[in-house]
């Protein structure tokens, strides 16, 4: 059965990338500006960021290394970093964080060399957050770092929503729920009205865990029925299971164990849906522990 889903999943690649190749082949009608190698790379570079949201890290990664390849090609000074940045994320989510970091190294690097002042803002910033993540570097280091770039960020309304939220983050992990709170809101305001839906949903989400961790168990609650709301309308199975998780870590929290156990259920069986089988042990762990506490 897991050998049937792996196939599956590589003939859905295989045909999105064919869909993607042709998709771009049209003959260009000026033969002096022809961009067929950089819209491969900023199609599939899309393609790869919407696969990643939704958890499909592996075939995220096939399509990261062709968007990057092609954008290579083209000798794109730009595409050539947005797609490291992409890829370096990617493998960082994979458990490959030796080489996301080299990934992101080298977006810095490129960066550095073309002299784009607002990318290379953008790839420290990113550095900073894989930093903040695995530990490496202090929050309070990572919240300076934030500050220092975030004002060169003009033109690209994602890349400014993205600086509020790794500011969030870092004001989080420093415990200053209420700056991060205002934070995230920055960052849900540019993604609710430029319809950006699953970096809305995942702003919701971090905007729960940090009610959660100030204590507002309903706050965190309600952050999480709207981040649910998003991701069923876009069909975002991956987004639905860890909010529905996350719904059973903190109603545990609060002591309701029923509507815990409820969470975990809903969560497991998305889990399960996707095929994942690690994310659906950890769930059977959690409804265990949670019923174990009830009988206490």
């Amino acid at each position: 059965m897991k050998y049937l889903r792996v196939l599956i999943r590589c003939v859905i690649f295989s045909a999105l990338v064919i869909f993607i190749l042709c998709g771009c082949s049209s003959k260009p009608k000026n033969k002096g500006e022809i961009f067929a190698l950089r819209n491969r790379a900023e199609n599939m570079l899309a393609l790869g960021n919407r696969e990643a949201s939704r958890g499909n890290y592996e075939n995220a990664h096939a399509i990261f290394l062709e968007s990057k390849r092609n954008a290579v090609l083209s000798d794109d000074p730009s595409a050539i970093i947005r797609c490291s940045l992409s890829l370096a994320n990617n493998l960082y989510s994979l458990g490959r964080v030796d080489e996301a970091f080299i990934e992101w190294e080298k977006a810095v690097a490129e960066a550095e060399n073309s002299k784009n002042t607002e990318l290379l803002s953008v790839t420290r910033i990113f550095l900073a957050r894989g930093r903040l993540f695995s530990g490496r570097t202090p929050a309070a280091s990572v919240l300076e770092e934030v500050n220092r770039n975030q004002g060169y960020i003009k033109t690209d309304r994602l890349y400014i929503a993205f600086s509020w939220q790794v500011k969030a983050l870092a004001q989080r992990a420093l415990g200053a729920y209420s700056d991060a709170e205002n934070s995230i809101r920055n960052s849900l305001e540019i993604h609710e009205k430029d319809m950006y839906l699953e970096n809305a949903s995942y702003d919701w989400y971090t905007l729960a865990s940090i009610r959660s961790l100030a204590g507002n168990t309903q706050g965190a609650l309600t952050a999480l029925s709207s981040a649910i709301l998003i991701d069923r309308r876009i069909e975002n199975s991956w987004g639905l299971a860890a909010s529905w998780r996350a719904v059973g870590d903190v109603s545990r929290k609060a002591g309701r164990e029923k509507e815990a156990l409820e969470a975990y259920s809903r969560a497991r069986a998305i889990y399960e849906a996707i095929g994942n089988d690690f994310e659906t042990a950890q769930i059977d762990q959690r409804m265990n522990q949670t019923t174990e506490d009830n009988n206490e």
